[in-house]
């Protein structure tokens, strides 16, 4: 489907998994991936953000639900706390990138290390105040392992960056993907459809 200035696709696989992704029309460049499992026996299970940003607050209730004078037993507010480190991912034509907000102390603190076992990037303090294991879904599909030489740290604003230059393989499954997609049949947004329709 296409909204705006993004491609949107589904992908259903044989096992009942799900996969969405939206690309950026310019550049081609996936900009969020979330996952869904196969359904369980009551409902549809939760989508799994694998790249781009999920939601920081949750509202339950009805209007005024997040305000904390007019809420009652039956509406509740979660909100993630502003000072906890937050993961987030994205990628680019040639890296993959995570971003670590909330974490004040000097890039000499931290150890960021390809660990080829676990297939993951794995993030630790030398004061131990964090130890995070970022599992790369990425290079699991194209059946390599996290490569140390591939990975570079910067430190700015409270957030540690992690840049994965990605191996050719990836880059070329990536433009293999992209030339697919332009063969497929694509449904215009319903908005973008109203608007058309409306300018006639």
């Amino acid at each position: 489907m296409m909204s705006g200035k993004l491609r949107k696709v589904l992908y259903k696989f044989p096992d009942g998994q799900q996969m969405a992704e939206e690309y950026n029309l310019d550049t081609g460049i996936v900009q969020r991936r979330a996952w869904r499992k196969c359904k369980q026996l009551m409902g549809q299970p939760e989508w799994e953000i694998e790249l781009g940003e999920e939601p920081r607050q949750i509202n339950y209730g009805g209007a005024g639900a997040g305000d904390a004078d007019s809420m009652s037993g039956s509406e509740f507010t979660v909100r993630e706390s502003n000072s906890e480190p937050l993961l987030t991912k994205r990628v680019t034509k040639k890296n993959i990138e995570w971003r670590i907000r909330n974490l004040p102390y000097p890039l000499n603190v931290y150890n960021v290390s390809a660990d080829a076992q676990k297939r993951a990037i794995v993030v630790r303090t030398s004061n131990k105040k964090y130890y995070k294991v970022i599992p790369v879904p990425d290079l699991d599909r194209c059946g390599v392992p996290p490569v140390q030489a591939n990975i570079s740290i910067h430190h700015q604003f409270n957030t540690l960056i992690i840049t994965y230059q990605k191996p050719d393989i990836m880059c070329e499954m990536e433009a293999q993907v992209l030339l697919l997609l332009k063969n497929v049949e694509t449904e215009t947004d319903m908005d973008d459809l109203l608007k058309g329709l409306m300018a006639k």
